[in-house]
């Protein structure tokens, strides 16, 4: 926990700093890739669980690396999370059914339609199409995360649903800045929040019923 915090916070001192934009490019992968490997490390019995979050958390690193690069690898970005979410996605499915019950659907639905609806007339044509895929799967992963905690309110459910939350808190202030309105700090919201959330979805792994913890 600590490596990863130190991490993160030379990230965001290297994304706020154009003098120190180094740290930036060396840290903000790293920090993803020890939340990766704090779960490889972990023994558990959801095997399946484990997997799909470790290819979510090496998606989510190379979508890191695409939207740091300089010039405009967004759309990149973007398809690599959006893959890191269907990961997730599975993941969460393995611990229960599908989207019962139906209210955290409906929420992250108002939600997604609402910040969509906002960014709408700011987005490029070529990208609208990409982006309302995306928020779909970004909402669907974030609900599916509430309805197992519904299904099984257990520790590692709560963190995965508090983990989704802050990814959709996340991506909404990255593409608010991004495309509509510049956010002041952006960088610390965004990264904040991102790290955040896979932290929480990667220790959501060491809480699964039989996982051993010592």
């Amino acid at each position: 926990m600590s490596a990863v915090a130190v991490s993160a916070a030379l990230a965001i001192v290297g994304a706020e700093s154009d003098g120190l934009r180094v740290l930036h490019y060396l840290f903000k992968p790293l920090t993803t890739l020890l939340i990766a490997a704090m779960v490889w490390r972990t023994a558990t019995t959801g095997h399946g669980y484990r997997r799909a979050v470790l290819a979510g958390l090496l998606l989510s690193l190379l979508g890191d690396v695409f939207l740091m690069l300089p010039g405009d690898w967004f759309a990149f970005g973007l398809g690599s999370f959006l893959l890191a979410h269907l990961c997730y996605l599975r993941a969460f499915r393995l611990r229960g059914t599908w989207f019962r019950p139906v209210w955290p659907v409906l929420v992250y639905g108002v939600i997604a339609a609402a910040v969509l609806a906002y960014l709408w007339p700011h987005l490029p044509a070529e990208l609208k199409i990409p982006v309302v895929v995306y928020v779909v799967a970004l909402a669907g992963m974030a609900a599916q995360a509430a309805c197992i905690w519904h299904q099984h309110p257990d520790r590692a459910a709560t963190l995965a649903t508090v983990g989704g939350a802050c990814f959709v808190l996340s991506d909404a202030l990255l593409a608010i800045d991004r495309f509509a309105i510049a956010i002041p700090l952006a960088s610390v919201w965004v990264l904040l929040s991102y790290w955040t959330a896979q932290w929480l979805i990667a220790r959501s792994v060491m809480f699964l019923p039989g996982t051993p913890r010592g």
